[in-house]
């Protein structure tokens, strides 16, 4: 267990600041930080910015001073490090941007479904999870390309699809639903809005939705997160325990694990041929590990 300080070497305010970061835990670091005069505003995700002049008081403390690259190789290697595309702040001008090239007509519509993205209290479901999928629906599409309209309605039912998040399954789904039509009759096709609706609406449980086609690629690309890296996977699986915060440790782990479960005792998690070839042995060894962590309790 280590508490590690850089030196000051970022300029800002008129000051040089150091970083400052666990290469354990989130609660070592703020544990620490509690006992000292850093402001708990300093904190950005996986490090607080620490002005020159309390330097001293976090060694005090017990942080350790080392140079920027241990900190940097130390933070990588415990799987804290946050990267700049799981940063919304980072990411946000690449999905505007994603944004008007797919519904150039009505940019505003745009910046409001980020902002819902974004809204405090979503953990897991934000602009990052909104990232990720889009970016998985350029992967799937890449390796079994679809027609433009069909690219449009996965693109767009990966903006909508978690638009509405209040942690109401069911309910959320239904709403977000209902908010592309609200947004987009009179934009797009008839047949088209209805497309992304039904996809929307099949990640309520995420059961095959008849012959759509477009179906396996969509549900692929919302489940992608479960093949991620091991650093990618655990910060998803803390993201997703924070907006669950208000349910008892033990009912949040029993329900997790039940639920994960019952992805395992599936033939395939993912439908597309891709996904199942790609991710589908990284997935399974991810979701184990988290139910042994899990009912280990």
């Amino acid at each position: 267990m280590a508490v590690l300080i850089d030196p000051p070497l970022w300029p800002a305010h008129g000051t040089m600041f150091s970083h400052l970061v666990s290469d354990t835990s989130l609660d070592e670091l703020h544990e620490l930080v509690s006992r000292t005069p850093i402001s708990p505003k300093a904190f950005d995700e996986d490090h607080y910015d620490v002005p020159r002049h309390l330097i001293d008081d976090a060694v005090a403390a017990g942080a350790t001073r080392v140079t920027a690259h241990e900190l940097t190789r130390r933070l990588a290697a415990s799987g804290l490090r946050i990267p700049a595309k799981e940063r919304p702040a980072r990411i946000r001008p690449r999905l505007v941007r994603d944004w008007n090239a797919t519904v150039p007509s009505a940019p505003e519509i745009g910046q409001e479904l980020l902002n819902r993205w974004d809204s405090p209290g979503r953990e897991y479901h934000t602009s990052v999870h909104l990232a990720e999928v889009l970016d998985n629906v350029k992967r799937l599409d890449a390796a079994a390309p679809v027609d433009s309209a069909s690219r449009l309605g996965l693109r767009l039912a990966a903006w909508y699809h978690d638009a509405v998040y209040r942690g109401r399954p069911e309910e959320d789904e239904r709403d977000s639903a209902e908010l592309v039509t609200a947004d987009l009759t009179g934009v797009l096709a008839p047949d088209v809005l209805d497309r992304v609706r039904g996809l929307i609406l099949g990640t309520i449980d995420h059961t095959a939705m008849g012959s759509d086609p477009l179906w396996p690629i969509f549900h692929d690309a919302d489940l992608g997160i479960l093949a991620a890296s091991p650093g990618r996977y655990g910060r998803y699986a803390s993201s997703v325990r924070r907006e669950y915060a208000h349910v008892p440790e033990d009912v949040f782990r029993r329900t997790r694990a039940d639920i994960l479960e019952g992805f395992l005792a599936q033939d395939r998690i993912y439908l597309t041929d891709f996904a199942s070839g790609h991710w589908e042995d990284v997935a399974r060894n991810n979701l184990r590990s988290e139910i042994r962590s899990l009912r280990r309790g």
